[in-house]
């Protein structure tokens, strides 16, 4: 047998490894969920929020706007969503953009009797660490270990945002 002929088994096996190698990475990105910022958000009852009180719980974090009307259509489903599976340890946090005017912000909350946490982000650095959230609203959802399961840009498809919101509870 020649040199280069019991050699000529490396180049597939080396491909085979790197395309491997390669899927195998792919994979792991894919599923290598990143952790949602630790911010603390400030409650419009005066409470303080913070990222590691709702560990352990699956959370909704929502950035929206009084003035928006994708926000405030999709607000009576995010209380039904809320409503639905708070008793099984889910978290809303609905997190009012900087430029609405605080008195907007609880005059809402108090008038549709909102159930969850609303809080102000007066300064913009919780829309700033959550990658500089600009379009409302986008809803995030967060598993037990505080890692972002899913962004919504827009209004959510509800129904499979409660399969998600399920299959999270259960996890």
């Amino acid at each position: 047998m020649s040199t280069s002929t019991s050699k000529s088994w490396r180049k597939p096996v080396l491909i085979a490894v790197l395309v491997a190698g390669l899927g195998a990475a792919a994979y792991l990105s894919l599923n290598n969920k990143q952790s949602a910022p630790d911010v603390t958000f400030h409650a419009i009852d005066g409470e303080k929020i913070s990222s590691a009180s709702l560990r352990g719980k699956v959370v909704m974090v929502n950035f929206w706007a009084t003035s928006c009307t994708t926000c405030v259509a999709e607000m009576p489903e995010m209380v039904d969503t809320y409503n639905k599976y708070k008793a099984q340890g889910l978290e809303f946090v609905a997190v009012a953009m900087q430029y609405d005017p605080a008195n907007y912000v609880l005059n809402f909350a108090q008038t549709r009797q909102l159930p969850f946490k609303v809080a102000l982000d007066v300064t913009g650095e919780a829309a700033k660490a959550y990658g500089d959230v600009a379009m409302t609203p986008t809803t995030f959802v967060l598993d037990k270990q505080g890692k972002i399961l899913k962004r919504y840009v827009g209004k959510p498809e509800f129904a499979e945002l409660h399969k998600l919101l399920e299959s999270a509870i259960a996890g």
